[in-house]
């Protein structure tokens, strides 16, 4: 499954989700669909589901907070570990993404 605008990508193949390009959608609604995308990565019969961020030069706060429910979802998954890929070459994940292990201490956060 893909969801993709003009400004954006996110696709998942196999046990990794893709998000690419620059999130700004209005609020938790808007979210929805992408949280279904990623969220079911979670639930699909796989020891581990990585979301790849590296791709995602700007997150706005309501994806900083779906982050977060997915990362929370992933704490009710015992059978499951979490990655999440990142890079430092953008600043707002150096800045965010450490603050999913506080929710999550498990979850395998590589910034590269």
């Amino acid at each position: 499954m893909e969801i993709r605008d003009e400004n954006f990508r996110i696709w998942a193949e196999g046990e990794t989700t893709y998000f690419d390009g620059v999130l700004r959608l209005a609020g938790p609604e808007a979210y929805a669909p992408i949280y279904s995308l990623a969220a079911a990565a979670l639930h699909e019969n796989h020891e581990r589901a990585i979301f790849d961020l590296t791709g995602l030069e700007f997150l706005n706060s309501s994806g900083i907070n779906l982050l977060a429910k997915l990362t929370i979802e992933a704490r009710k998954q015992p059978g499951i570990q979490l990655v999440i890929k990142g890079t430092t070459q953008y600043p707002w994940q150096s800045k965010s993404l450490p603050n999913l292990k506080k929710l999550y201490p498990q979850l395998d956060l590589q910034l590269a």
